[in-house]
């Protein structure tokens, strides 16, 4: 009898080891996993000759209308190229989002928001569809800011805008956002000087609350020529698939073109911050400015140096529960 209840004891005691050493390898598998894609990313990101996330954040003597709208700084390969690194830096940031999202489950705050601005035809809508194309749905909010609604009207302007913030371990895009109420009313005139001037101040006190409760902020403005919007816009007039996204006001705003470049000028001389900077993307070349948006966020991403979570349960007691179930 002591013979056979001390071999019980034995195997059960090398079930336990086994389990126990498919964990550590289950756990040195996922790290190793990961030090493989931090170390892909590194890699693809040496196909930069200069760092964009560093040589495109807007600066004093950095001057909108004076930037080469068809340049491609730091990117000295072709078209393929970057189409073929968006794809290839795509896949890492959904392996990046997948923890950024676990994570977020579990109780980080970590998120990130994107700000796209620029002129009509800039491609901020494309650039979100390449960029985050092998992305899961469930972690990424898209969301398009239009004219104010008359109950977003009743509301102050930031109200809107709260509401469609990342929540935890998510990634939200805004197409348009909070600085359209600062450009619209100065070039309009919809709201007096003193109202517009003091957001300013307003929207660097809510973009610092933000990245101090864990948020990122990334702010990308996409730079265009007026001769490129007007080719753009007579390719949309030409194709009946693509009478849907024109709309006759805006033409009207390509009359205010300068106006726009200023106002635009003074956003990023008075809200481009250390905790979050304004990129200005050249953007004629749209493969050219994916390309860029794919680095800077998959950097940010990398930067947080993420790890899955790890089992806030018994997984022995779990799993031995399932099995007499």
């Amino acid at each position: 009898m002591g013979n056979k209840h001390e071999r019980q004891l034995t195997i059960k005691e090398l079930r336990t080891v086994q389990a126990q050493e498919l964990r550590k390898q289950t756990k040195r598998h996922i790290h190793d996993r990961l030090q493989i894609v931090r170390k892909e990313s590194s890699e693809l990101s040496a196909i930069w000759d200069v760092d964009p996330d560093s040589a495109l954040r807007f600066h004093s003597g950095v001057v909108l209308g004076d930037v080469d709208c068809e340049s491609t700084p730091g990117f000295e390969s072709r078209k393929s190229d970057a189409k073929e690194f968006v794809s290839l830096s795509s896949d890492e940031i959904g392996n990046y989002q997948s923890l950024l999202y676990a994570n977020g489950v579990k109780g980080s705050r970590r998120r990130i928001l994107i700000v796209l601005q620029g002129m009509d035809t800039s491609g901020k809508g494309s650039m979100v569809e390449h960029v985050f194309s092998q992305t899961n749905p469930m972690g990424i909010h898209y969301h398009g800011f239009g004219a104010p609604t008359q109950k977003e009207l009743n509301h102050d302007y930031l109200w809107r805008i709260r509401r469609e913030l990342p929540k935890y371990g998510w990634i939200s895009i805004f197409d348009r956002s909070h600085y359209e109420d600062i450009v619209m009313p100065r070039i309009f005139g919809t709201y007096p000087r003193q109202i517009w001037e003091a957001r300013y101040d307003e929207i660097n006190d809510f973009e610092h609350r933000l990245t101090q409760d864990g948020c990122v902020i990334i702010k990308i403005f996409l730079c265009i020529s007026k001769d490129f919007q007007k080719k753009r816009f007579l390719r949309r007039l030409d194709d009946p698939r693509k009478y849907w996204k024109f709309d006759p006001s805006d033409v009207k705003a390509r009359e205010h073109w300068d106006d726009y470049m200023d106002a635009w000028q003074e956003v990023m001389e008075r809200t481009s911050t250390d905790y979050a900077p304004w990129h200005v993307i050249p953007a004629n070349h749209r493969w050219y400015s994916r390309a860029v948006l794919s680095q800077i966020l998959r950097a940010r991403l990398q930067d947080m140096n993420l790890s899955w979570p790890p089992a806030d349960f018994n997984v022995d007691l779990v799993r031995q529960h399932l099995k007499v179930m």
